[in-house]
């Protein structure tokens, strides 16, 4: 049987332009400096946060850039869902030392960091004169991503997902120009992860690959990083949970998390996504959490869709299950693995505000592209259906 999602007979069209370079193994990370010089930077600002610093990636990395003959600054105050302040911040850090080259070192919240502090640093204005796609009229910085979690797949996409400082809404800002002209995946980073770091980001990785594989804009090109994602990721994430220091678990996890961010790249996300946003602005679920608890649910609820639910199955034979329920247990089986709490009750969440969180994430941006249309009363039930 063909399936209308199966990539050779895929019905959207693509312009497949890989912006980002690729560079995957292990001490890769050690190399950060020579790619940067290459790059023609000269005076580098490295974007991170304090556990990244305590980690010893940071100095790693301030090394090799010394080491290539670059000078290197820190900027180590990027937070967990970066605000439009913490943008602000940065630029301010970038003038300072008269940046040519960007780095953004840790989980998306660095890179988110260093993408938006390259908008207002080299077109000014402010984040939300960026809300929306290809906005940026003059060219950006360089930028070098690093990641030390497997999870956002930032550094193979061209957006900055911004809050909001007042109002907590997150903006997506995206540019071609804003994605990182090199990524480089170093597995060894990722050992440092806490528990609930390894378990949060790595639900975000496979939700990733879920919902790009059935969004309303796939095509051939993010089927396949779709569909490997899920493959990666499937098989590796049990591992990374029971077996911390597994290396090659962990490098599959992080080339994952890569490909499920260029399919992202190349299509787009959906309900789980929409339906997560507010959970984490209203009530600072971490996003990974949120989306993990909701994925199930959004999968079976998407399968009424006859596309959906071939593009589901694709998924699951690539991960060698037999049908769309094995998915869904397979995702509810990694869920629980992961320790974390998994109703909304648990995680305080009054049932009371379920209809306003309902409102909300039917404005999402990510809901245009879901196979099923979805409105207020749909994501009412799918919040109900997890509540307790």
């Amino acid at each position: 049987m063909t399936f209308k999602n199966d990539a050779a007979s895929a019905q959207g069209g693509f312009d497949h332009v890989p912006r980002t370079r690729l560079i995957y193994g292990e001490g890769t990370s050690e190399s950060a400096g020579e790619r940067a010089r290459e790059l023609g930077g000269a005076r580098i600002l490295l974007v991170t946060d304090p556990g990244i610093v305590r980690a010893g990636h940071a100095e790693g990395v301030i090394s090799s850039i010394e080491r290539a003959g670059l000078k290197a600054h820190l900027y180590d105050r990027a937070r967990e869902n970066p605000t439009t302040r913490d943008v602000e911040e940065c630029v301010v850090a970038a003038r300072a030392a008269q940046a040519d080259l960007l780095i953004g070192l840790g989980g998306g919240s660095s890179m988110d960091t260093a993408k938006g502090c390259n908008f207002i640093l080299t077109n000014g204005g402010r984040m939300k004169d960026y809300w929306g796609v290809g906005k940026a009229t003059r060219p950006m910085l360089p930028l070098i991503a690093i990641p030390t979690t497997a999870g956002t797949g930032s550094e193979c996409q061209s957006a900055a997902l911004i809050a909001d400082e007042s109002t907590h809404q997150k903006m997506a800002c995206l540019d071609p120009k804003a994605a990182a002209r090199v990524a480089i995946l170093d597995p060894r980073l990722t050992l440092s992860q806490p528990p609930r770091v390894t378990a949060c980001t790595g639900l975000d990785a496979l939700a990733h690959a879920l919902e790009t594989a059935v969004a309303t804009q796939r095509n051939a090109i993010s089927i396949i990083y779709s569909r490997e994602a899920f493959r990666l990721c499937g098989e590796a994430f049990e591992k990374v949970l029971r077996s911390p220091g597994d290396l090659a678990a962990r490098g599959r996890m992080l080339l994952g998390a890569a490909f499920a961010g260029t399919a992202i790249e190349n299509s787009m996300l959906g309900a789980a996504h929409a339906a997560a946003n507010p959970l984490t602005a209203h009530h600072n679920i971490i996003h990974g959490h949120a989306v993990g608890m909701l994925a199930a649910a959004v999968v079976e609820w998407n399968s009424a869709d006859p596309d959906a639910a071939a593009g589901y199955l694709e998924l699951a034979r690539a991960a060698h299950l037999a049908g769309v329920q094995d998915l869904v247990r397979l995702i509810r089986a990694s869920f629980q693995l992961s320790g974390l709490p998994s109703t909304l009750k648990a995680c305080g969440v009054p049932e009371h505000s379920l209809p306003g969180l309902a409102d909300e994430a039917a404005s999402q941006w990510t809901v245009r592209f879901n196979p099923r249309p979805a409105a207020s009363a749909d994501f009412l039930r799918l919040y109900q259906s997890i509540w307790s």
